[in-house]
């Protein structure tokens, strides 16, 4: 029991879990409709689509890059999703695997470029975050279009076995990114990649395939993002999705995934999800402005990089410290043995 409640402390879930809990505790004595029901729901269905874009954020990072664009992408898909449905009167079911193509698609070109093209991933996807943009305000001229179709909402609103269809979701995408993580070998490669580019190279690791591969899950994760986000308001627009992508790489961060790669648990950044939503609902519930929203969002992430950045340096200072005070020695004493000449010994060796 005790080794089990060690390995849980040290779990790297275990920060994020303990300040969730602490946000909720703040939530709940701030005010008294945050344990409502239909409040909880809300805060479930928010953070769905931030929590799934953040599974690919925290995969990109894992590897030591960056990606700025999931925010476009959901408006782009989104956008597309309306065009499809609407405009071109497409089945739902192909046009949910047409955005999902969509979604490697970008995926690919942001892999590509960012890997093969030795591009800087923070310049490239910062690039397309305003190509995606764009694109998405070319295809209707930046008119939203809605009332896209009932059974894309039923696929948001919709229940299995009474509970919402986009917590099923999240649970099933986040179980499935774990066991990847954890039991398979193109999990450990992207821990490879991230922890030392060099190594992994000499081991024979495809430094640039994976790299291509996890920004592929981001625009597939992304293209998820934004099908829910259409569904969820039945319509598409250019709008849609704007800091989405500051909002699952601190998600991220704040579950304790470091920007410097090969470090991080993709539980965790669920509660980081959490915890953004948690925030942003209480100050909803408080009718706080936008603007204090927006700036609170800011120093919720300066916050999280903070601690990424100082998180290394803060830990080998306790370990140091607790290094230090094992090796003082206890005090010496003197040992008489009336037919031996006396010597020293520790205190140590007298116990014994």
């Amino acid at each position: 029991m005790r080794r089990a409640l060690l390995s849980i402390a040290r779990s790297q879930a275990a920060g994020p879990f303990l300040i969730l809990g602490f946000v909720v505790i703040v939530a709940t004595l701030t005010t008294n409709r945050f344990l409502d029901a239909q409040n909880l729901r809300n805060i479930g269905l928010e953070m769905a689509i931030i929590a799934i874009i953040a599974i690919g954020s925290t995969f990109v990072i894992l590897t030591a890059q960056i990606d700025l664009s999931p925010g476009a992408v959901v408006a782009l898909t989104s956008m597309t999703t309306a065009v499809l449905l609407v405009n071109h009167h497409v089945n739902l079911v192909v046009t949910v695997v047409l955005i999902l193509l969509l979604g490697i698609g970008v995926g690919l070109v942001n892999g590509f470029f960012c890997s093969y093209g030795r591009i800087p991933s923070f310049i490239f996807t910062l690039a397309t975050l305003s190509i995606f943009q764009g694109l998405a305000f070319l295809e209707t001229g930046g008119t939203p279009i809605f009332n896209l179709s009932p059974r894309l909402e039923d696929s948001f609103y919709g229940h299995l076995v009474g509970i919402p269809l986009p917590f099923v979701y999240v649970v099933v995408l986040y179980a499935l990114a774990w066991a990847y993580l954890r039991y398979t070998k193109g999990g450990r490669r992207i821990y490879a990649v991230g922890g030392n580019e060099a190594a992994a190279r000499l081991v024979g690791i495809k430094v640039n395939r994976i790299r291509t591969q996890v920004f592929v899950i981001a625009g597939v994760m992304s293209a998820l993002g934004g099908l829910l986000m259409s569904a969820q308001l039945n319509s598409g627009s250019a709008e849609y999705g704007r800091g989405f992508e500051l909002q699952a790489i601190a998600s991220a961060v704040i579950g304790g995934t470091s920007l410097f790669g090969g470090v991080g648990n993709v539980v965790a950044t669920l509660f980081g999800a959490l915890i953004i939503t948690i925030v942003q609902n209480v100050l909803n519930l408080h009718a706080v402005g936008t603007a204090w929203q927006n700036i609170t969002t800011g120093l919720i992430i300066a916050l999280a990089v903070g601690i990424d950045m100082w998180r290394g340096t803060v830990a080998g200072a306790v370990v140091s410290r607790w290094q230090g005070l094992g090796r003082l020695r206890a005090p010496e004493r003197v040992a008489v043995d009336p037919d031996a000449t006396p010597t020293v010994v520790s205190e140590e060796r007298v116990t014994r």
